[in-house]
């Protein structure tokens, strides 16, 4: 007796609503890089990385849509809009589902395939959607599950591999009487779209074989992209046969209005029924972009580019109409510092063992000023690659220092690159004249005589002082640290008194005081300096002269930055002891800790690599706030630095998914208190009520 098993996925709804965080909390999103676009009733929907921007066709008015109203944040695969029901549906890498419903602003979070324990996580990626008669056809790397777009429920999932097993779906497409899957390794499948059995794999059939890139309908036909380039049409009892080809793989694969759209990483292609060529575009003269989704209606193609937002071709023209909200170059922010009024964001990406090969990164920067963007490509930064920190000179916030983790140092003068200071044009030399080595700046701090300190890995004398004269000094500290051996050189910060405090990735603090040329170090341990970890990665002095610590497992203080260099053997920083429920907790025990902050208020701010921020009280025994990804619009919990704007409180935190801000209310001190309001005034003798001051 034959025996069938079929593998069943019950999915129960899972669904929650999302919070809008506008009223406290600022988003500064890249829209450059477009990964899916859909359209209907007169809009045109834009995916960006993790946020979505809307065009109004009439008004031609942009809105964008972030964690700030309550995205996830998560990284968009797919993007869908059903104009019989009104809904705007988003699809994540992570299998995470997010709804939008006109007129709304509640964003219904459908958490069924993220949250399944039955489907490998690197599995869950929502490929597509395809609309047919009130289901949502879901195409995932596992399969493909149905969602009751009227119910806002999920029906069946289907695995339609041999004997069952979970496959990648790329696309599904339905030309009555039959529904068509195109698969990554099982080529195209179909079966009876009203069959009630569709969970049984056997009632699906494999009509063609290979990797199929997508599928839609044209008119009253089946076509397919397959992945060697050609394009092919479905003939019942026939088969497939090649109708054309495209110039590189197919990354976009889309009918609207019986006009489907084929795009590639340099070319959008538009046919109508029989598959007539109705308009195509390979270049733009005012654009060098390389594609990565593109839809056609309404004779225009719409283009998503990977750096230049959203671009819009009429057919028969080579001319393009680029809408692009204003935001950074990109969604992953590695360092950023702030002065009252402005921000400064980098992009370095190197790995958490600093390697600048990571890869090589070559981008531009951006500027916050006065609430408009200004960006500068890689092009004009003079070829400094994998910056990786900012330092703004507070006594002239126009000048400003960026770190370039291979090629120098960077200055930026009212917005404008200046100079990139290397071994051609400074005293700033290649350690071992290996241009793989290069020249690795990381950390740096102006002193109150206005020279830039900042270290350079991988030499004895990395230590270095420039004057505002453009005159470099060398420190040799090889009698507390073999800088050659040692990986890299990190964070760097400088005491009231002057005192240089840097860290690295191996053998934990050094202090140099330039009064008196004394070097020392700690490292983890008790008796060696009781660091958390030898590895210091965050660096910051507080109101009162304490120097705060974060190491990758953990937080220490200094509350005696003079005694760092007179007792030299006996230096220990101090874990901070709090109460939790009674019991004695080290706080921030074993948190990899990537930047500390302090405010007006002496409160401090830090940020970790996977928990996201916590907001301390000066002494650290009380955590005052706490933002992750569950609680607040932060993108990610790994955030990367924070900056804090002390005219107006606003604290910016930069997260590997993206750039937002808390609107805090702790400003530092200021000299100038002309635009300070006392309210009555004056105060009349006897007056016993409250003094309001503004």
């Amino acid at each position: 007796m034959k025996k069938n098993l079929f593998l069943l996925l019950f999915i129960l709804p899972i669904s929650i609503f999302s919070q809008n965080f506008e009223d406290s909390w600022s988003g500064f999103f890249s829209y450059t890089s477009i990964k899916g676009i859909s359209q209907g009733n007169d809009k045109v929907y834009v995916a960006a990385e993790n946020a979505i921007f809307t065009l109004d066709l009439f008004t031609q008015e942009v809105s964008t849509l972030s964690s700030i109203q309550g995205l996830s944040g998560e990284i968009i695969s797919s993007l869908y809009y059903s104009e019989i029901y009104g809904l705007l549906i988003v699809g994540h890498e992570n299998g995470l589902i997010e709804i939008i419903r006109d007129g709304e602003e509640d964003i219904l979070s459908v958490v069924d395939i993220l949250e399944k324990t039955t489907i490998p996580p690197d599995t869950k990626n929502i490929n597509d959607f395809y609309e047919y008669e009130g289901n949502l056809y879901i195409s995932t790397e596992f399969g493909i599950s149905v969602y009751d777009l009227e119910r806002l429920e999920f029906g069946d999932t289907y695995f339609i591999g041999d004997f069952g097993a979970q496959i990648n779906i790329n696309q599904v497409a339905v030309l009555p009487p039959y529904i068509y899957a195109a698969t990554s390794m099982e080529g195209v499948k179909r079966a009876m779209v009203e069959d009630d059995n569709l969970i049984d794999f056997e009632n699906w059939s494999t009509i063609t074989s290979g990797n199929i890139r997508g599928i839609e309908t044209l008119g009253n036909e089946i076509y397919i992209a397959r992945n060697n380039n050609t394009i092919a049409r479905y003939l019942e009892g026939v088969g497939f046969a090649q109708v054309g080809t495209v110039p590189s793989s197919v990354l976009d694969f889309k009918t609207i209005n019986d006009q489907l759209s084929i795009t590639t990483i340099d070319e959008i292609s538009v046919f109508g029924p029989g598959y007539t060529p109705l308009a195509s575009v390979s270049s733009l003269p005012e654009f060098d972009y390389e594609l990565q989704s593109g839809i056609a209606f309404g004779n225009n193609m719409y283009l998503g580019t990977a750096e230049n937002g959203l671009l819009i071709v009429p057919y028969g023209s080579f001319s393009a109409t680029q809408i692009l909200p204003d935001g950074p170059i990109l969604n992953r922010p590695f360092s950023i510092d702030a002065t009252p009024g402005q921000l400064w964001v980098v992009f370095g990406d190197i790995s958490v063992n600093f390697n600048p090969f990571n890869p090589l990164s070559r981008l531009g920067i951006s500027n916050l000023r006065d609430s408009t963007w200004t960006n500068i490509p890689y092009s004009e930064i003079t070829g400094a690659t994998d910056i990786v920190n900012v330092t703004i000179n507070r006594e002239n916030p126009n000048e400003v220092y960026m770190s370039s983790y291979i090629g120098g140092l960077l200055e930026i003068n009212d917005q404008t690159p200046v100079e990139l200071f290397n071994q051609n044009n400074s005293p700033l030399e290649i350690p071992f004249n290996d241009p793989d080595v290069g020249i690795r700046i990381f950390g740096s701090d102006f002193d109150r005589q206005g020279n830039l300190w900042f270290v350079q890995s991988k030499l004895n004398n990395g230590l270095i002082r420039k004057s505002p004269s453009n005159q470099f000094t060398k420190i040799d500290f090889s009698d507390v640290l073999n800088g050659e051996n040692e990986l890299a050189l990190t964070e760097l910060k400088i005491s009231r008194e002057g005192y240089v405090f840097f860290g690295t990735a191996e053998n934990g603090l050094v202090g140099y005081n330039p009064n008196n040329g004394i070097l020392n170090r700690i490292d983890e341990g008790s008796g060696n300096g009781n660091l958390s970890n030898r590895n210091v990665r965050a660096l910051e002095f507080d109101n009162q002269n304490r120097l705060w610590i974060g190491t990758i497992s953990g937080l220490r203080v200094i509350f005696n930055v003079g005694g760092f260099f007179e007792d030299l053997n006996n230096v220990e920083s101090q874990s901070i002891i709090i109460l939790d429920d009674g019991i004695p907790q080290e706080l921030l025990f074993e948190q990899s800790i990537t930047d500390i902050e302090v405010d007006g208020s002496n409160n401090k701010w830090v940020a970790t690599a996977t928990s996201g921020v916590f907001y301390l009280s000066p002494n650290g025994q009380e955590t005052l706030l706490r933002f992750t990804k569950d609680n607040s619009p932060l993108p990610s919990n790994n955030v990367q630095d924070i900056a804090i704007d002390e005219l107006n409180g606003r604290v910016y935190f930069a997260t590997i998914n993206g750039l937002v801000a808390f609107d805090g209310t702790s400003t530092a001190p200021r000299d100038n208190l002309e635009n300070v309001y006392a309210f009555p005034n004056p105060v009349r003798p006897g007056f016993t009520g409250n003094v309001t001051i503004d």
